[in-house]
């Protein structure tokens, strides 16, 4: 018989402990989120200082922020010194960037990207760019930082051929 009387209390009590607790989960979901912004904000920041390095010809800078370089120091410098193209400048360098984090230590950046070519205006490119984080930071791959400059081994070729007459 007394129970009745003290159920609705036994329920009050529950539920102001069960709300705190569900607002904490909720604050700690927010907090890992918030987490996965800032490590996604890192890796897009780095991103960014490698094109602005790039872009301003600071290339023996740029160097300390790429792995798996085959070449030496002067050739890399050498070799983006004089490719056909280079990043573009503010809205057109970086755009619709989606960062995927692979793990702690690896992350690919999606994102459309401008270029300054030998022909007038600017060059699009969307593409998936790996990048590795290392002491210094995130840091880009020579041959990824190569194919953004339209340095890869291949020669295009083109071939004239002349108008054929109608018959």
């Amino acid at each position: 018989m007394c129970m009745p009387r003290f159920l609705p209390l036994l329920i009050l009590i529950a539920l102001f402990f069960a709300v705190p607790t569900a607002e904490a989960a909720r604050r700690g979901a927010g907090a890992a989120r918030q987490t996965a912004t800032t490590g996604d904000a890192e890796v897009l920041g780095d991103f960014e200082r490698i094109l602005d390095l790039w872009r301003d010809g600071r290339y023996e800078e740029l160097y300390l922020h790429i792995y798996n370089g085959k070449d030496s120091k002067e050739k890399f410098v050498a070799k983006l010194s004089s490719a056909p193209r280079k990043p573009a400048c503010c809205w057109e360098k970086i755009q619709e960037p989606r960062v995927s984090m692979k793990n702690a230590n690896t992350a690919v950046v999606h994102a459309k990207l401008g270029f300054e070519a030998s022909t007038p205006g600017t060059e699009f490119v969307t593409k998936g760019i790996n990048l590795k984080r290392e002491s210094s930071g995130w840091s880009i791959s020579q041959s990824d930082l190569y194919s953004l400059a339209d340095l890869t081994g291949k020669k295009r070729r083109y071939r004239y051929i002349p108008v054929q007459p109608v018959k």
